[in-house]
């Protein structure tokens, strides 16, 4: 789908406003409601507006992903870009401003991008079938594509806000501007529902320039992430083991069909984040990035070289195990003297830290990560070796970001398992597969359940470092009121600030104040 980008219609503001009738004439200048849907091609035309959403700031564009990286103790935001900086600090409210690109901080403009998603979803959904010549089953693919769009954005909108407006027909301000927050639980049982109805119509995989496109995978993997967040500590305090049963059934029906749509652990960690290995076995979903047109290109080479806002702290580097799977503490490898040493390889996939090469020049704490002394590799195409081509501007990067891979798959199928039933056989080979591709030795045997929960938490800060998914992982598991309220620390073991996370609050972000201005019926989340 990278290579065919087909220009879309922003069809879900072709709302009646603007589009009147002069003399009962429909107006041939411009497209409306009643004369989008006449053609195959403006169909899937407006499909293409329905991902396109995917490319806003306020879900995975620019660099947004890399900065999500920055409310957790893995990295450091030092400008606040995309609102980040103060979500770690625990001083964001419903109305903060924001530097860098994210006008209006990333929770205004989550929000707002997940509902513009939704509308151009819901908006196919109901004048699809007005389209008079058009096979039934790329209709009915199409159908199923915005329906897995629709739960993700609405996923998005559930994991972060809680409750909110739920909304299954096309954009009509009338009868939906005003309208209050459903509950939660309301919104993720919609989400599964189109997350099972997606999965029913999907194919296995695409090929040519449809590669990209939601698959029946992707909408099992995303049931499964879904699933895994309700089980958690977060939203399921009475530990139902029925929960945990569903998340680790969820992700087994991805890994069941693994060689019907080529799933499995592409061998080189660092080369899986390169351009020149995207769409391989381990991606399930993910976000196309081109440079080929304006729009579709992102910033994470210019954030990970030269601005540095993700900046990785020291509290990462000693999450790291030594290479014999032991922590420093325990490990006759790690050396006081140099605590790069001997260390989980992913690290040195991962990392730039001071005595490591970079653009073919040696690093000190100093230069050229003066922030922290730390830079990162993993969605860059800068590594060691010299490059001519240094990105300088945003939108100039196309790596396609992973949404979902098949190494986070097996991730949450262990956790899952490994809480309904504790370490069986099959938690042992989801994780040891994993850490066999790292080049780690395998997991002691005979782990206790809460000895392999730890191990998992380990290995999943570990395996998707700077990917943007910790934030979510230690608030699920109820950790950020520990591992947030701290001090963060430079390469120098220095420290840069004191942190802060409210428990009675912070688990949950505030409605943004522009959109409870705009409806005052939206209830505000405790304590913002």
């Amino acid at each position: 789908m990278k290579k065919l980008h087909i220009s879309y219609i922003l069809f879900s503001l072709l709302i009646a406003s603007g589009c009147g009738k002069l003399l009962d004439v429909k107006p041939n200048d411009r497209y409306t409601t009643e004369t989008f849907w006449d053609s195959e091609k403006k169909a899937m035309a407006g499909l293409a507006g329905c991902y396109a959403v995917l490319h806003e700031d306020g879900l995975f564009g620019y660099a947004t992903p890399l900065w999500e990286e920055t409310a957790t103790p893995n990295a450091y935001n030092y400008d606040n870009s995309g609102g980040f900086g103060v979500i770690a600090l625990g001083t964001h409210t419903a109305t903060n401003a924001t530097t860098g690109n994210i006008t209006g901080g990333i929770i205004a403009e989550r929000w707002l991008h997940c509902y513009v998603g939704i509308g151009r979803c819901n908006t196919l959904l109901a004048n699809i079938d007005k389209v008079p010549v058009m096979a039934d089953a790329l209709k009915n693919r199409a159908k199923a594509e915005a329906t897995f769009l629709r739960a993700l954005y609405y996923s998005m909108l559930a994991t972060y806000y809680g409750g909110v407006p739920l909304i299954l027909d096309e954009p009509d301000l009338a009868t939906q501007g005003k309208l209050p927050r459903n509950t939660r639980e309301e919104v993720v049982t919609q989400v599964l529902k189109d997350l099972d109805a997606a999965a029913a119509v999907l194919p296995p995989k695409y090929t040519g320039n449809d590669i990209g496109r939601a698959t029946k995978g992707a909408a099992l993997a995303l049931k499964a992430r879904v699933l895994l967040f309700e089980a958690s500590p977060l939203n399921n305090p009475s530990n139902d083991l029925t929960k945990w049963s569903d998340a680790a059934a969820a992700a087994k029906a991805v890994m069941d069909m693994a060689s019907t749509a080529g799933y499995g652990l592409f061998p080189n960690y660092r080369q899986l984040f390169m351009p020149a290995n995207e769409n391989k076995q381990e991606t399930v979903f993910d976000v196309q990035f081109t440079v080929s047109q304006p729009g579709y290109g992102s910033a994470f080479d210019l954030i990970c070289r030269q601005y540095g806002t993700n900046a990785p702290l020291r509290d990462m580097i000693e999450s790291y195990l030594m290479k014999d799977g032991l922590p420093a503490a325990e490990s006759p490898e790690f050396n006081p003297a140099n605590i790069y040493e001997n260390r989980d390889p992913r690290m040195y996939q991962t990392i730039v830290y001071p005595g490591d090469t970079y653009l073919g020049e040696v690093t000190t704490p100093s230069a050229p990560f003066k922030l922290t002394g730390y830079g990162v590799k993993k969605y860059s195409i800068y590594d060691s070796e010299p490059s001519s081509n240094l990105i300088n501007q945003a939108g100039r990067s196309e790596i396609n970001y992973m949404v979902i891979r098949y190494a986070d798959v097996l991730l949450m199928y262990a956790e899952a398992q490994n809480e309904a039933v504790g370490p069986d056989e099959n938690v042992y080979k989801a994780i040891d597969t994993i850490r066999g591709r790292a080049g780690m030795p395998k997991l002691a045997a005979d782990l206790t359940q809460e000895e392999m929960r730890a191990a998992i938490r380990q290995e999943r800060r570990t395996e998707l470092a700077f990917e943007g998914f910790y934030y979510n992982d230690i608030r699920r598991w109820k950790t950020a009121e520990v591992v947030m309220n701290a001090a963060i620390r430079n390469s120098e073991d220095e420290q840069i600030e004191v942190r802060s996370f409210d428990k009675t609050r912070d688990y949950w972000w505030p409605i943004p104040h522009t959109q409870r201005e705009l409806n005052p019926n939206l209830e505000q989340n405790d304590k913002y």
